[in-house]
């Protein structure tokens, strides 16, 4: 398979560009910081040998791996992002390489004595021998999702390199903006032409997950009546206090920290507020879409009670839907699925099949016509300083992408 060292060299080229995304941005990319490793990936795209490449006025880039067989094969994807989370700082990353990983606690940052222990993070006792790539402590790393893009580009550059494997048509599609949930919105499917397509952009090896989370995020506006405090009997109506209300009338135990697995909630992440005006920010997520929707109910329900307890409109609610569970897109074409679970066992992996408790670009792209469950990237940690990747997973990922490309042209 791909040369290690020439792995991690192509992965740390990635993540040392700081392609941080910015919600309050309107613009695509968000940040122009983007378009720095959104240029350099199209020129190696080009020089591995790959066809059709373009990028389009949102950084949205897309190119050609040609078939090398004369029958008909469904075009397949690929796809993974390049932008990095706003919720840790992705500037000035410095990746520390630890060689056959002994179990023990790795040392991200003397100076400010950051940790990375397996007593804090078992999951490190899966990769004792292994080598792994880890931040200085000080940043995230950007595994989410430079490993996904990583992994594809070497898997085309190994096809291309070894005609004897034999494959259809495959495209590869790198986006901006998915950290902010943006990135499937300028995608252009009808372009990129794939029949299915797969996001390499989960976590531990084996991961494959074709369900994600119905989303809704939810804004309640409150309002009081501000009075001078020492005549307020009577007269003064505190939002603050109808916020706490409205807060604590929703089920306490339906809560991220409170549920797992397929189970839903509701999460707020955002007070701001003072006596005249307080607004809670919401996001509403189930897989089950009966449940999801009930959930949205529930909050216009305890918005109406509270207005007809202060006989005013004091609460009101306004609900956005952001992506919906991907399940009933993938259902009917379970084939992508069973293709990309027998690509892992020939590489000799167990696929790990579950639900993900968030969204990725392929939850929208298959709403948007391009069935797209997601696959593992390797990465741990995501979204902060203890983020570190394997290796040895990147180069099972690889494998993985190979064979599924194999593997559909041989069912063809």
């Amino acid at each position: 398979m791909i040369d290690k060292q020439h792995l991690i060299n192509r992965f740390i080229g990635y993540v040392t560009v700081d392609t941080e995304s910015d919600p309050e941005s309107d613009t695509t990319p968000s940040t122009m910081k983007q378009w720095d490793l959104a240029n350099a990936l199209v020129e190696e795209l080009k020089s591995i040998g790959m066809e059709e490449v373009t990028i389009d006025e949102h950084a949205y880039i897309m190119a050609t791996l040609p078939s090398n067989v004369d029958h008909e094969v469904p075009v397949i994807g690929f796809i993974s992002h390049f932008d990095t989370t706003p919720d840790f700082t992705g500037a000035n990353v410095k990746p520390q390489i630890i060689e056959n990983y002994n179990g023990k606690d790795i040392v991200l940052n003397e100076t400010e004595n950051i940790i990375l222990s397996p007593d804090d993070f078992e999951e490190l006792l899966l990769y004792k021998g292994k080598t792994l790539i880890t931040t200085d402590g000080t940043t995230l790393l950007g595994a989410d999702d430079k490993a996904g893009i990583a992994e594809i580009i070497s898997a085309m550059e190994y096809l291309i390199q070894h005609p004897e494997i034999k494959h259809g048509k495959i495209r590869v599609g790198f986006t901006p903006d998915e950290e902010i949930g943006r990135g499937a919105h300028k995608f252009d499917v009808q372009k990129f032409g794939a029949e299915w397509a797969y996001t390499m952009d989960g976590s531990q090896v084996g991961e494959l997950e074709y369900e994600n989370f119905n989303a809704a995020g939810a804004v309640v506006s409150i309002k009081g009546k501000i009075v001078h405090p020492g005549y307020a009997k009577g007269k003064m109506i505190n939002s603050m206090y109808i916020a706490t209300d409205f807060i604590n009338s929703l089920p306490r135990l339906e809560t991220p920290e409170h549920t797992e697995d397929r189970q839903g909630f509701f999460h707020l992440y955002s007070i701001k507020g003072g006596v005249d005006d307080t607004k809670l920010q919401y996001i509403i997520r189930d897989h089950d879409r009966e449940h999801f929707e009930a959930r949205k109910e529930m909050l216009l329900k305890l918005a109406d009670d509270i207005n007809e307890q202060y006989e005013r409109e004091a609460v009101t609610v306004e609900i956005k839907d952001q992506y919906f569970n991907m399940r009933e897109k993938i259902e009917p074409v379970m084939h992508v699925v069973d293709i990309a679970e027998e690509a892992m066992k020939k590489a000799g992996i167990t696929p790990l099949i579950k639900p993900i408790r968030g969204g990725t670009d392929g939850s929208q792209l298959s709403y948007m016509g391009l069935p797209c469950p997601n696959i593992f990237a390797g990465g741990h940690n995501f979204h902060g300083r203890y983020e570190y990747v394997p290796v040895e997973s990147m180069q099972k990922a690889i494998e993985v992408i190979v064979n599924i490309a194999q593997l559909t042209a041989e069912r063809a």
